[in-house]
């Protein structure tokens, strides 16, 4: 079982920047595929990023494409997301979520682990 707690959500203005973690339990993180995925309310949850294991391949919404980072520290059993230039679209509850196989996905039912979430809310 893993658990996974995310972490830097906040206000911030447009424009601004925020750095999400999610810190994961569990001794075969750096196994897992790791993405990020965002609901608003009274929408659709939808992803933002995904990471394979070694980090060494990551994938992006076109919504965030050259906006936003995903990167992972496996020695920390850790996951991050970067996002600048934040815009009110961007508002929405962030959840990561980890999948013990397979390649990183943009379909939420790939993964098996999903934490709480942090809200980011943008607005001046």
């Amino acid at each position: 079982q893993v658990q996974l707690v995310e972490s830097g959500g906040g206000l911030v203005q447009p424009g601004g920047s925020l750095r999400l973690s999610c810190a994961a339990s569990g001794r075969t993180f750096s196994s897992y595929a790791m993405a990020w995925f965002r609901q608003a309310p009274g929408k659709e949850r939808e992803f933002v990023a995904a990471i394979n294991w070694g980090g060494g391949s990551t994938y992006y919404a076109d919504s965030v494409k050259g906006r936003f980072t995903i990167s992972r520290d496996n020695a920390k059993n850790t996951v991050y997301l970067q996002m600048n230039s934040l815009k009110s679209e961007d508002t929405a509850r962030y959840c990561c979520a980890a999948a013990r196989w397979g390649d990183p996905s943009d379909t939420d039912a790939v993964y098996d682990y999903w934490g709480q979430g942090t809200q980011v809310t943008v607005s001046s």
